[in-house]
């Protein structure tokens, strides 16, 4: 099978809502009338962010889904998508349920494939997703101010205790593996929450390197700290932690390192004033997702940084820090 085969047969599709879509040099988009374009990319690469073993299926839905995170951080509904695909060969039974997987969940959100492209090479897939955001409405980083509470969504550390069983560092239970490679390989992008958080949230960002990574993009952006309540932040991840470090297969404290800093999550972290908290929960239940208070925002004591502190108020000793590609 050949590229334009290739093209034809599994990403070619009709888009009802692009101008143009796949077929010629370039594809036309038409936002509705005043509305700004969200842009973002997000680059998989094998060996790096997915691991050989994933499922085609489960791929597909990961690389769409770690690209509408972005644009539920920004507050914006998806319209369309381009896919950068490099392929060792063209394998169709790996295209066929990759296809599958990344088509699925872009109907679920009503974003169009309008076009990409395709080469030979080690697998790596780059996606580049379009969005629309009223003017003046898009969640960003810089907004966040001291008093605002600090919200996460969902739940933290599952996607990092999927990946430490595979690395072979720790055992797990087939069930409670199970929840947790979910989480890993099939993110849910938060698209609904952050469309119901225009006008709520004061500043957000998506949790993809771990929350202290990408709240501290947040605190860099407002010049403003934050204190997090690491009380409250042990229990977002979705397996109750002494389910998990029954027997010693865990310490809390690594427990910990997962929620704070293991990343791939692709939950939202955003800030809201603290007179808005009945709107944060009304969006909530409109998203039908859960978020959780952990901390605060406070003023900035010299470089904006992450203050951890136990139940009680007191600071803890170690320290966390999220993921960098190039550390």
């Amino acid at each position: 099978m050949g590229e334009f085969d290739l093209i034809r047969r599994y990403f070619t599709r009709p888009t009802p809502q692009a101008v143009l879509g796949v077929g010629d040099d370039c594809a036309l988009l038409q936002p509705r009338p005043g509305m700004q374009l969200a842009i973002s990319s997000d680059m998989l690469v094998e060996g790096r962010h997915f691991l050989s073993t994933v499922s085609p299926a489960a791929l597909g839905h990961k690389a769409l889904a770690v690209n509408l995170s972005d644009l539920a951080a920004c507050g914006a509904r998806p319209l369309a998508f381009t896919l950068a695909l490099a392929l060792p060969r063209a394998d169709e039974a790996w295209l066929e349920p990759f296809s599958q997987g990344l088509l699925a969940l872009a109907d679920a959100h009503g974003c169009e494939l309008v076009g990409g492209d395709t080469t030979r090479g080690p697998l790596n897939i780059c996606i580049t997703v379009f969005g629309e955001v009223p003017p003046g409405q898009a969640l960003l980083r810089s907004g966040a101010r001291a008093g605002d509470d600090l919200y996460v969504s969902g739940t933290l550390g599952d996607a990092r205790l999927a990946l430490e069983v595979f690395r072979g560092t720790v055992s797990l239970p087939e069930a409670i593996f199970a929840q947790a490679r979910a989480r890993l390989e099939t993110p849910t992008p938060r698209v609904a929450l952050g469309l119901a958080l225009r006008g709520v949230a004061s500043a957000a960002a998506d949790i993809s390197d771990g929350l202290l990574g990408d709240l501290g993009h947040i605190l860099r952006a407002s010049g403003v700290g934050a204190v997090v309540d690491t009380s409250i932040a042990m229990q977002l991840i979705a397996t109750p932690a002494e389910d998990i470090c029954a027997g010693g297969l865990f310490s809390l404290e690594k427990l910990l390192d997962y929620i704070l800093a293991g990343g791939d999550d692709y939950e939202l972290v955003f800030t809201a004033p603290a007179s808005a908290r009945a709107a944060v929960q009304a969006a909530a239940a409109q998203a039908q997702t859960r978020v959780t208070r952990i901390g605060c925002i406070e003023p900035a004591a010299g470089t904006p940084a992450v203050r951890l502190v136990d139940g009680n108020g007191v600071a803890l000793a170690r320290q966390f820090s999220g993921f960098d590609h190039f550390a």
